[in-house]
């Protein structure tokens, strides 16, 4: 078997697999790079030496056993023997589920989250978006400290487990969307700058050096990301990928690092047969971002959309701390904004940055489907102090009402699991530090940025408890006992109307119509034939539709269709869907 390792300025490199060491060569067509021959097989261990340093595993492993400081083991995955016939599915049409795979169940696994794909088809989602799956420190994290990122968390199931999950989805109907991230490597098993120029003083991050995606070596970086980027679509038969924090990708060159793997998932999907699309998190509301390569964008497929979050959070929920400040002005034309425009702030004055922020979409050429939108995320609901869900901070039927918005709006729908039902367990951020030191200090880290806020210590939990991820896996006795199982009923009729109505996926984001009374504290808006109807206020409201017969479709509370004055009274905190014929 061939190895092979990038590695610019070593002087030697070798091979060290299944305990004999051999030295490599270099390649004489690649400069950088060495390689040779040794006896291998699917599940031996190995690792390179540079400059007779330690042996240590492989940037491009695509599995860590032992976690990220042991030794990478050989893949071969030409031995899994795939069972869904699968062409593919769609972005247009969509709607997402957030999962995490150390929290869905209590087993934390992806063969006891595949047992519980059944749930999701009855929900009538289309796709799963799993939180990320590279190897990490310990047991149970978010996932956002990866390292090896062609590799699967071990205690996930490592690979083979991942190709069972997406079989599994797959034979059901459901595609699948990993969440991957580019912009940093966490501190522990990261030994990537050991074989050569991965980071850059160039730039600087939250995480401390920039990803290296334009100084001297990055053309080698780069092609190392789209590479890992491929593999999942590739090897894993992932249907798409969501990108974590673009706006903290550092890159000056003329061509943008997203430019270059979009092109590169565009010709696969092309080579595959299959659609393959990118999701980016993007913090920019920067419409090149989205916009097609043709028409001089980046060509990334769509893009996470927090102002349309923050717009129902603040009209919800009345917060209108650190960046929910702008939307808490005036909550009700903040959506209306969002809801028609995509983006609140398009060049207007950002308080929480201290300046302009964001650029118009031209609503002729975006897609509404490029656009996700949400009431709940990981982030939102995790970075909290102590990571409390929506239906703990409104009433049940403020909470119905976010899902109303959320799965008729023009964007595409993403719930964040355990949503539909109203999980009362929280989701906190919790990690599983093998390093003392680290653990402390990202211990104390989350204490003191929580202290600045109010908070006391003694409130914030620990995130190296082990029973801080305990509190936050799913409870699935609740689905099936009251108050919600009316809410996963409440969902499943949503998401329902969502297939059975073309107006609901309607592409034209221009074509959305808002009305609203702030001092009511109701909103309306209109998607082709369909009304939708959301009564924030305590009290019934009359909200004006026009005399054209409308029928009800679904709603929180029981109401009438309007009657000959066009008014529909809605109850407090409720929301009505009702299509007008």
């Amino acid at each position: 078997m061939q190895f092979e390792v990038w590695a610019p300025e070593a002087g030697s490199v070798k091979l060290q697999c299944d305990g004999v060491t051999c030295a490599l060569e270099r390649d004489p067509e690649r400069p950088g790079w060495w390689r040779g021959e040794a006896e291998a097989r699917d599940g031996s261990r190995y690792g390179f030496s540079v400059d007779d340093g330690p042996v240590l595993p492989d940037p491009r492993s695509r599995r860590q056993p032992d976690g990220p400081d042991g030794l990478s083991a050989v893949v071969d995955h030409g031995r899994y023997t795939w069972r869904a016939e699968w062409s593919g599915r769609s972005l247009p049409g969509a709607v997402l589920y957030e999962l995490h795979v150390g929290t869905y169940t209590p087993e934390g696994t992806l063969d006891a989250a595949a047992d519980r794909l059944e749930h999701l088809v009855e929900l009538g989602v289309t796709h799963v978006e799993l939180m990320p799956l590279c190897p990490f420190p310990g047991r149970h994290g978010w996932g956002y400290e990866g390292v090896s990122l062609w590799a699967v968390h071990e205690p996930y199931g490592g690979p083979e487990a991942l190709k069972r999950f997406v079989d599994r989805a797959h034979e059901r109907g459901l595609g699948v969307v990993l969440d991957v991230v580019h912009n940093h490597l966490g501190p522990t098993g990261n030994y990537l700058p050991s074989f050569g120029p991965y980071f850059t003083d160039t730039h600087h991050t939250p995480w401390g050096a920039a990803v290296n995606l334009d100084a001297p070596g990055s053309d080698e970086v780069r092609d190392y990301f789209v590479q890992s980027a491929l593999a999942w679509l590739r090897d894993y038969r992932i249907d798409g990928l969501r990108l974590d924090a673009v706006h903290a990708l550092a890159d000056t060159r003329a061509c943008h690092f997203l430019e270059d793997l979009s092109r590169a998932v565009d010709a696969l999907a092309t080579e595959t047969g299959r659609p393959l699309f990118l999701i980016a998190e993007s913090d920019l509301n920067d419409p090149r971002v989205i916009t097609s390569r043709a028409a001089g964008g980046l060509g990334v497929h769509a893009q996470w959309n927090d102002d349309f979050h923050h717009a129902v959070h603040t009209a919800l929920t009345g917060e209108a701390q650190g960046y929910y400040a702008d939307f808490a002005q005036d909550p009700l034309a903040a959506l209306a904004k969002t809801l028609t425009g995509g983006y609140f702030h398009d060049g207007t004055y950002s308080s929480f940055r201290g300046r302009r922020h964001g650029r118009p979409l031209d609503r002729s050429r975006t897609a509404a489907h490029q656009l996700l939108g949400y009431s709940q995320t990981h982030d939102q609901i995790g970075n909290r102090a102590q990571g409390d869900r929506l239906a703990a901070l409104v009433s049940p039927g403020l909470a119905a009402c976010a899902a109303a918005l959320t799965l008729t709006s023009p964007f595409t729908p993403m719930l964040f699991m355990g949503e539909e039902w109203a999980a009362g367990t929280p989701w906190q951020f919790f990690t599983d530090h093998t390093d003392p030191e680290l653990a402390d200090a990202v211990r104390r880290g989350r204490r003191r940025e929580f202290a600045a806020h109010g908070w006391r210590e003694e409130d914030i939990p620990d995130p190296q408890d082990p029973a801080t991820r305990d509190r936050s896996c799913l409870d699935w006795s609740e689905p099936g006992r009251e108050p919600h199982a009316r809410v996963l009923d409440w969902y499943r009729r949503l998401i329902a109307l969502r297939h059975e109505r073309p107006d609901l996926t309607d592409p034209d984001l221009a074509g959305t119509k808002v009305a609203y009374d702030r001092a009511a504290r109701w909103l309306a808006f209109r998607r082709g034939d369909i009304r939708v109807a959301v009564n924030l206020g305590p009290e019934p409201a009359a909200i004006p539709l026009g005399t054209r017969p409308a029928r009800v479709l679904a709603a929180w509370e029981p109401v009438e269709a309007p009657g000959a004055d066009g008014a529909l009274r809605v109850p407090g905190e409720s929301a009505v869907v009702l299509v007008q014929e």
